[in-house]
């Protein structure tokens, strides 16, 4: 798997050091509250495995599952494939993500979300790619700012392959163009 990455982009160390301070950051901003982790899977879960571990207060885990992109091509339709298993009323949520790109994901997840009354919902994310927004969309506690390339690893995939690599890294074009 590592001959179709044309560079890394995020070595596995600085993705250490980024979600430790991650995670610290938030068990100060979060202490003495009913913190909810809502994780987006499929992409965001070594990112999430890896921040909880780094967070040091008491949390509750839930998940949702969407579909909106078709290979490495956006199909503009959300669709919620899992739902939430407990309710997220007067609740503190963080939405766990693992990349940020035009925004209308996460604008669509925010709004279902808000929908359901928490008491305040704030967006993780482990990527930012701010090149490709669309939709104005904040995020609370970004990991990093990636350049408009498509990217790999650390669960991040390109037809579920490449989740496992420790890093982050730029798939070969060749790879794409298949």
């Amino acid at each position: 798997m590592q001959e179709d990455i044309e560079r890394v982009l995020i070595t596995e160390e600085q993705v250490k050091r980024r979600v430790k301070e991650l995670g610290e950051e938030i068990s100060h901003d979060y202490k003495e509250k009913d913190l909810v982790i809502v994780a987006v899977l499929r992409g965001a879960i070594v990112f999430l495995c890896d921040l909880i571990r780094e967070i040091s207060i008491p949390i509750t885990l839930d998940f949702l599952s969407i579909s909106s992109y078709s290979g490495q091509t956006q199909t503009g339709v959300v669709r919620i494939l899992k739902d939430l298993d407990e309710s997220i009323e007067n609740r503190h949520v963080i939405l766990v993500e693992d990349i940020i790109d035009t925004g209308l994901t996460l604008n669509y997840i925010l709004k279902t979300l808000r929908a359901r009354r928490p008491a305040d919902i704030r967006v993780c994310a482990l990527l930012d790619k701010k090149a490709r927004r669309i939709v104005d969309v904040q995020i609370d506690y970004v990991g990093f700012e990636i350049p408009d390339e498509f990217v790999v690893g650390y669960g991040m995939d390109y037809d579920q392959r490449y989740r496992s690599l420790p890093f982050i890294g730029i798939l070969k074009r060749a790879i794409l163009d298949k």
